[in-house]
């Protein structure tokens, strides 16, 4: 039996009203990574940053590594303080997990943001690997299998040019626990391909890709775009798997786009006969 955790950890990134942006992390990190973003979003979007189980301030109680425990988590959490629905933007990991929500707790989702994400799920080598890594880090409790991803995380060109990140990212791996590391691990590989969620989504999506993301790289981010009903491509010029971090102000660009989006949707009439807001198209 499974219990699950009480409310996640959440933060308010960015002070403004209205229909959030919901900003989920990606591995192995916690919300802190969304900072700089959430800063540069314009005046009156309100940002809010949630620590996934095990990561962050977050408990993990006693779920099993299911990201669709983890989404209903964040619904629950989101629930509780007040929030009818958001715009839900993952990196990642958190990715999986706002597909995992918009499949589950569809009339909470209004927009998509997928960032350096995947809708597909892992090759066997991949989750493998994985599993691998949760072992070792579970057996040795320890966080030394995670401690280099930072070099594969961020681009070349942040490599070179931006070092300060290398050490940034390092210390908010060096903050997570074990037994939440091992557990997200597990989750990742056990999720099913959420490719259909997209096909079926009724709000905007907007699909953001550093150019150098060798993690999820771009072929992955046109899948996706191409797999949705109301989808934009953004590639981030110069940056890896953390586009946000290495470059906070086009990802906030694109990000604010789709919230504008959403609320252009969300104040149009709506005539009797119509099932879905009007194309524009």
């Amino acid at each position: 039996m499974t219990t699950s955790p009480g409310p996640l950890a959440t933060s308010v990134l960015h002070e403004g009203a209205g229909t959030p942006i919901l900003l989920l992390h990606g591995f192995p990190l916690d919300h802190r990574m969304w900072a700089a973003a959430a800063g540069a979003l314009p005046e009156g979007v309100r940002a809010i940053g949630v620590d996934l189980p095990g990561q962050g301030h977050s408990d993990l109680g006693g779920m099993a590594p299911r990201l669709e425990d983890v989404a209903d988590a964040v619904y629950r959490t989101m629930r509780e303080q007040g929030e009818g629905n958001a715009v839900v933007v993952g990196l990642s990991m958190g990715g999986y997990v706002a597909l995992a929500l918009a499949e589950r707790h569809p009339g909470f989702v209004v927009g998509l943001g997928l960032v350096d994400t995947k809708s597909t799920a892992d090759l066997e080598a991949a989750r493998a690997n994985r599993l691998r890594i949760a072992a070792a880090v579970t057996a040795e409790q320890t966080l030394d299998p995670v401690l280099s991803m930072p070099g594969t995380l961020l681009g070349s060109t942040s490599t070179q040019q931006r070092r300060h990140l290398y050490p940034q990212l390092e210390s908010w791996i060096r903050s997570q626990s074990p037994s939440g590391v091992a557990w997200a691990q597990r989750a990742m590989a056990a999720r099913p391909d959420r490719t259909d969620v997209l096909r079926s989504f009724d709000g905007p999506v907007a699909v953001v890709v550093g150019a150098e993301d060798q993690v999820t790289p771009l072929v992955e981010a046109e899948h996706m775009v191409h797999a949705a009903r109301d989808g934009a491509l953004t590639v981030v010029p110069a940056t890896g798997h953390m586009s946000p971090v290495e470059d906070p102000a086009t990802v906030a660009a694109a990000l604010a786009l789709l919230h504008r989006r959403v609320s252009e949707r969300t104040s149009r009439p709506r005539w009797p006969w119509q099932t879905r807001p009007a194309s524009s198209v």
